[in-house]
């Protein structure tokens, strides 16, 4: 773990540092949020825009290191510790691209951000596939339902669907490059139908070992 958070430590470092020497070539209203199709809806005075999402990973990275710690079933997420470790290094890294295409577009270059974003965002929802097919019962990550956190055998049987269903996410999404306009629903319908469809599966697995 602490090789992970050191590299994602650095990830953090280098976003401050970047903003930092780019403060001054930054507009003073900076694009901050772009909607469904791409164009720009949102701006952030260039200090906090700048701030923000460094200060935003480094909370975030904080929530994900002390997690395994207050976990009471924390000997659970040390059977999948390194798949957990390099899902956490992935979002920093996410982040932090994400951070480096804003600047990009703010210093006016011209580049589609939904077609920048979507093969990042596939890459990190197709390892979410991978992380819940290794995850065990656990409070904090997976797919957590009344009906998983009560049975080891139907968390086992709900990730193992989830592992599929997520990866199938991820490759869906890969075919927003060609269709960048698309992105925001072929990340949101995929993903949301396969959260419902998780719930209703786990409750239906309960059933079954209930029976059994």
């Amino acid at each position: 773990m602490y090789r992970h958070i050191a590299l994602s430590l650095g990830l953090v470092f280098i976003m401050f540092a970047l903003g930092f020497f780019l403060y001054g070539s930054m507009p003073d209203r900076m694009a901050s949020h772009w909607n469904a199709s791409g164009e720009v809806d949102g701006f952030m005075d260039r200090g906090v825009a700048l701030l923000f999402m460094p200060a935003l990973v480094l909370i975030i990275l904080g929530i994900f290191v002390v997690v395994p710690m207050i976990d009471p079933l924390k000997k659970n997420i040390e059977e999948f510790r390194g798949y957990y470790n390099n899902f956490v290094l992935l979002i920093v890294a996410f982040m932090f691209y994400i951070y480096c295409v804003t600047i990009l577009l703010n210093l006016g270059y011209k580049l589609s951000i939904n077609a920048l974003i979507a093969p990042a965002l596939a890459v990190l929802i197709f390892y979410s596939g991978v992380v819940m097919g290794k995850s065990r019962r656990n409070w904090f990550v997976g797919i957590r339902t009344p009906w998983t956190l009560s049975s080891d055998v139907v968390w086992e049987r709900t990730h193992a669907l989830a592992c599929k269903l997520f990866k199938a996410c991820g490759v869906v999404l890969l075919f927003s490059v060609f269709f960048p306009n698309l992105m925001v629903y072929l990340v949101l319908v995929p993903i949301l139908a396969s959260a419902l469809g998780l719930v209703v599966y786990s409750y239906l697995e309960y059933l079954k070992v209930g029976k059994a």
